[in-house]
């Protein structure tokens, strides 16, 4: 029988023991290692260190010992071969999208992000000289009409946030790599279990660990991954005098939060399902995007790059924001909150909290409408969550 590598383990093995460095007490779950700096034999031995001549730790702003676990196990389930965790998914994302850019250089971005990561492309970029160009990225030509002689950069979101959007990651990719540039991917709606980026040409994948990594609602995190030259000489620098660097606690709640992922993402996307199919068949909902059902615009792709459906959906109530407002105030299990990814099933109003910031019509461009609302499936009973459902719709 040949030796079992961690190389070789699935995605469920790895999540519980990949990247594992113990003390020398031989400690069962991962140690904290909460420390600013470290301590060296000799002032030589420090010289070697700070040189790179030496392995090891220098600061905590730096690496640390149980944020380096973190890393290497999320490098075992994204088939990476580098990763380095920060303090938030936004933090994640900015630095990915701003180590490797100069003023001059352009960038495409689908138009369908996150309110944050929009003000990112839109806003600040703007201001160091970088040019910027929003696109329908569910249509491939898009992509392709937007890119000019100095556009080094793709970035997108897939399923987006929060219409569930789908765009074709191997085709962008492809279009990168023809002119040169590199494609970022955040991943964080279909998880690292049910897509991944750079299987499919991506060049960088960036998660807010906040959401299903922890998958708990306890701590923020975040993380970027890639090929080791591009962190080494891209990501590096920018990350190490910039300092978005992850807490050691929060790194260990992550880790203990990747140990449950495939169980928690299970049962979610399995809930998701079942009450998509309640709401698309509801005369009281307009409408319902979600990657599971053979209705979503973008179903070929989805065959095709996506393992399974997603924990999440989107659904447009009649009634606008007053039906909207009323199905929320009426969900008994569910809870009003803008985050999502956690073991409690949530609900929000994206007009209202996440993308409020958008002018009506770049709302209406992704098609935010009043009545838009952003379901998080979390662990509770199935039948639980369908009857909550049922019981909320009877009050609009």
């Amino acid at each position: 029988m040949t030796e079992n590598s961690e190389n070789d383990w699935k995605a469920q093995t790895a999540l519980v023991h990949g990247g594992v460095t113990r003390s020398h007490f031989g400690e069962t779950s991962e140690a904290i290692y909460l420390t600013q700096g470290f301590v060296y034999d000799s002032a030589e031995a420090a010289e070697a260190r700070f040189k790179g001549e030496e392995p090891g730790f220098v600061y905590s702003r730096y690496a640390n010992p149980t944020v380096d676990m973190f890393e290497r196990r999320m490098c075992a389930l994204e088939g990476a071969e580098e990763a380095r965790a920060m303090s938030s998914g936004m933090a994640a994302v900015t630095a990915a999208l701003l180590c490797s850019l100069r003023a001059g250089d352009h960038v495409v971005a689908g138009r369908a992000l996150f309110g944050s990561c929009r003000w990112v492309v839109e806003t600040l970029m703007p201001r160091y000289g970088i040019e910027t160009t929003l696109v329908d990225g569910a249509k491939l030509e898009n992509w392709k009409a937007a890119v000019r002689p100095n556009t080094k950069l793709f970035f997108l979101e897939s399923p987006t946030n929060p219409t569930l959007e789908v765009a074709d990651i191997a085709g962008v990719a492809a279009l990168a790599n023809e002119v040169g540039g590199r494609l970022v991917v955040d991943n964080v709606f279909a998880t690292p279990l049910l897509q991944k980026p750079l299987e499919l040409g991506a060049h960088v994948v960036v998660y807010s660990a906040t959401k299903h990594i922890d998958g708990q609602g306890r701590c923020l995190g975040g993380v970027v991954l890639s090929d080791r030259e591009w962190i080494d000489e891209q990501l590096q620098d920018f990350f190490r005098h910039t300092g978005p660097s992850l807490s050691p606690f929060n790194a260990w709640t992550l880790l203990k939060g990747l140990e449950t992922l495939p169980l928690r993402v299970r049962q979610q996307t399995e809930s998701a399902g079942r009450i998509a199919d309640l709401l698309a068949d509801h005369p009281k909902v307009a409408r319902v995007i979600y990657p599971g059902r053979e209705d979503h615009p973008q179903a070929d792709i989805i065959a095709r790059q996506m393992k399974g459906g997603s924990t999440l959906i989107c659904a447009e109530l009649k009634g606008g924001k007053k039906g909207a407002f009323a199905f929320e105030n009426a969900l008994k299990i569910f809870q009003i909150s803008n985050n999502l990814g956690d073991a409690k099933s949530l609900i929000t109003h994206p007009a209202t909290t996440t993308h409020k910031n958008l002018s009506d019509e770049a709302r209406a461009e992704l098609g935010i409408g009043d009545g838009t609302l952003r379901l998080s499936l979390g662990l509770e009973d199935g039948d639980d969550l369908l009857a909550d459902i049922e019981r909320a719709l009877d009050v609009i």
